[in-house]
């Protein structure tokens, strides 16, 4: 114990110094430092005469990258073989260790442990986010003998790569689940899932329960509400051509466009506050299948009181994000915690008419037919993103289903959801285990520092 000291990392470190000349001609690798200590990957390797900046600072295996303005997130790591060689611009620190007093595997430890992140975020808790070279430098580190330090390292490491070992099983566990789950939409929307139903009840596919029936009986409700004032005309909708129509359709089922069978209505523009009772959902708060609460924002009070109940959720809304890489025309379904609250211009609610079940719809808008259409149709472009439009959605065609194999399609999609679920409950168990467990070494290693 009396062997352990408490260092500044300036004292078994130092900031290295000098750049190049970027030459047009010659490949270059360019780095990328991953936030929250997740390290150094590599970007791209393009052409010198790609890179503005004509000043840029080499890399060596075994240096510490710093990033300026990202070291407050854990923007920092060390450059592996693979990396030799690569170049960052100057908003990047490189540093060079003496390995007679540290060694860099103990660093990691260091790094992955939190001693130094916390010290970085205390620094950074104005803001002012960016931290200044000298600044990493000051930071304390506890330092045994090397013999120590080796130790420590090779038990961590050994913890650590099996912890990845296992995080990258549990992500192509989570891909072959992630396809399983689109399948299951996939075959749901295509009626792929109810051949014996239909066998079975011939009589509810056919004559009034067709699902052309239903439509009719839609139309019909819709024009009654225009007219009464409830909803407002629409402009009417392109006619379906047959070439437009992915698979051939089981029997009493139908053709039409998203908007023929429901009302789609664009969120509106938040007055934001930093606390309240009252809150908006927006896009965050719209994952797959289900509605969030805990990523919504709170906003004024009198705002949220003025608003129209038509500007609010209800029971089986469909919620849609209109934007955002990755997220756009991902839908949620709103449940009952969820009635009542407002939702932002991100976010698009699908409203449906008796006889077209909102979970179906659901499930179509976030299957691969609905998902291709919607990248296919995105919204008009604007200056920073692209955004689904009210229309883009509207012309969304859809197989409809009588509404009673809609019923039979949502029970069939439930109890696969349900099994899914707890496979990927099991695997997120799995992962927090082994997260506790390298915590737990590092606890242990470091309780005698």
């Amino acid at each position: 114990m009396s062997k352990w000291r408490n260092v500044k990392i300036g004292d078994v470190a130092k900031q290295k110094k000098g750049s190049i000349t970027i030459q047009d001609d010659v490949d270059y690798k360019l780095c990328r430092v991953q936030l929250h200590r997740k390290g150094v990957v590599l970007r791209e390797t393009v052409k010198g005469s790609k890179i503005e900046t004509k000043k840029q600072q080499v890399c060596h295996k075994g240096d510490l990258v710093v990033a300026e303005m990202d070291a407050k997130f854990g923007g920092y790591g060390f450059i592996d073989t693979n990396l030799d060689g690569a170049i960052v611009s100057s908003h990047y620190y490189l540093y060079e260790f003496d390995t007679k007093q540290i060694l860099r595997d103990y660093f990691t430890v260091l790094i992955h442990s939190g001693l130094i992140q916390n010290q970085i975020e205390a620094k950074g808790s104005t803001n002012y986010s960016s931290i200044r070279a000298w600044e990493f430098l000051n930071y304390t580190i506890p330092l045994p003998e090397l013999k120590t330090q080796e130790s420590i390292a090779k038990r961590f490491l050994k913890v650590y790569n099996g912890k990845n070992e296992l995080n990258d099983l549990n992500s192509k566990q989570l891909e072959l689940i992630a396809l399983i789950r689109q399948s299951i939409l996939e075959e749901a929307v295509e009626g792929k899932l109810t051949p014996e139903w239909r066998r079975e009840y011939p009589e509810l596919i056919s004559g009034e329960n067709h699902a052309s029936k239903l439509l009719e009986r839609i139309k019909f409700e819709k024009e009654r509400l225009i007219r009464e004032g409830q909803i407002k005309k629409e402009k009417p909708l392109a006619q379906i051509n047959s070439d437009e129509t992915p698979f051939n359709l089981p029997e009493g089922w139908i053709w039409c466009r998203l908007g023929d069978i429901c009302e789609i209505k664009r969120g509106v523009n938040p007055q934001y506050c930093e606390i309240s009772e009252y809150s908006i959902l927006n896009q965050k708060c719209v994952r797959w299948n289900q509605v969030e609460l805990q990523w919504a924002k709170p906003v004024i009070p009198k705002w949220f009181q003025d608003l129209d109940n038509n500007n609010l959720t209800r029971l089986n809304d469909v919620l849609v994000n209109s934007t955002g890489e990755g997220t756009i025309g991902r839908a949620g379904l709103v449940r009952s915690s969820e009635i009542g609250l407002p939702f932002d211009t991100h976010v698009l609610r699908v409203s449906t008419f008796d006889g077209a079940i909102s979970s179906y719809l659901m499930y179509f808008i976030n299957s691969v037919h609905g998902q291709n259409q919607i990248s296919q149709s995105k919204g008009a472009k604007t200056t920073k993103q692209t955004e689904l439009g009210v229309n883009n959605l509207r012309s969304l065609i859809i197989p409809l289903p009588p509404s009673t194999e809609q019923e039979a399609i949502i029970g069939k999609v439930e109890k696969f959801l349900v099994v899914i679920d707890e496979f990927e409950k099991q695997i997120s168990d799995r992962k927090n285990l082994s997260e506790m467990l390298m915590q737990m070494i590092l606890r242990e290693a470091f309780a005698t520092s």
